[in-house]
């Protein structure tokens, strides 16, 4: 019953999407990735990922799937059912304690079934001044274990403007979508300096503001 309902949702979610936020999707060299993919993004709002997923064409959107905080999206019954039935997120305990099962071994199991992944490397929603927080170990280490995967960085950007923090009602206006060039974990390369080409890689595709304090690092 309830993938009945969520296929629609998942229409209705996609349309008012596009519609509130006019997305445009700019992809490296005009063209989709090849491979299976996972695709790190800026972290700045609950939306990032469906941003991303309406952006894909049908046959990518059909096997991706967000790794979201199941802090957040199992808060309720609502959240739960568009997180897990319409989505089909991974969804990741933060908290230590709660854990059940290993945050990169989840992410893991769902590549090996064949699922693409959107991941948010900062591990939390930016409501820092920085462009970009410090990443997160995971993607170096799903990187290490699935070397087949391409690594694509996706930088998201206006759609913090269209839902302020403590706002109800969106606010129309244009986001953008840019899709990098994809990259992979080098032989020898140790995490910390993976992590820091990876962020790199990110800034690279941001407005001239987030580019700039990539240089001054």
């Amino acid at each position: 019953m309830k993938s009945l309902i969520a296929r629609p949702v998942a229409v209705i979610v996609l349309l008012f999407a596009r519609a509130i936020t006019a997305v445009r999707p700019f992809w490296y060299e005009g063209r989709l990735p090849r491979r299976r993919s996972i695709f790190f993004a800026n972290h700045s709002s609950h939306g990032d990922f469906i941003l991303i997923w309406a952006v894909l064409p049908p046959r990518l959107r059909r096997r991706v799937r967000p790794v979201a905080g199941a802090d957040y999206w199992l808060k309720s019954k609502v959240r739960g059912f568009i997180g897990r039935d319409v989505f089909n997120a991974v969804l990741i305990e933060r908290n230590r304690e709660g854990r059940t099962m290993d945050p990169v071994e989840s992410m893991g199991e769902a590549m090996k079934e064949g699922s693409s992944l959107i991941l948010f490397p900062e591990g939390t929603r930016n409501q820092s001044d920085a462009s970009l927080q410090s990443f997160k170990s995971g993607l170096f280490h799903l990187a290490a274990l699935h070397p087949d995967f391409e690594l694509v960085p996706v930088w998201i950007a206006n759609l913090n403007r269209v839902m302020p923090k403590g706002e109800f009602v969106p606010i129309p206006l244009i986001c953008t979508v840019t899709f990098g060039e994809p990259m992979h974990l080098a032989d020898g390369e140790g995490k910390d300096a993976f992590l820091e080409r990876a962020r790199g890689a990110l800034l690279a595709l941001a407005p001239k503001k987030a580019a700039a304090e990539r240089v001054e690092e």
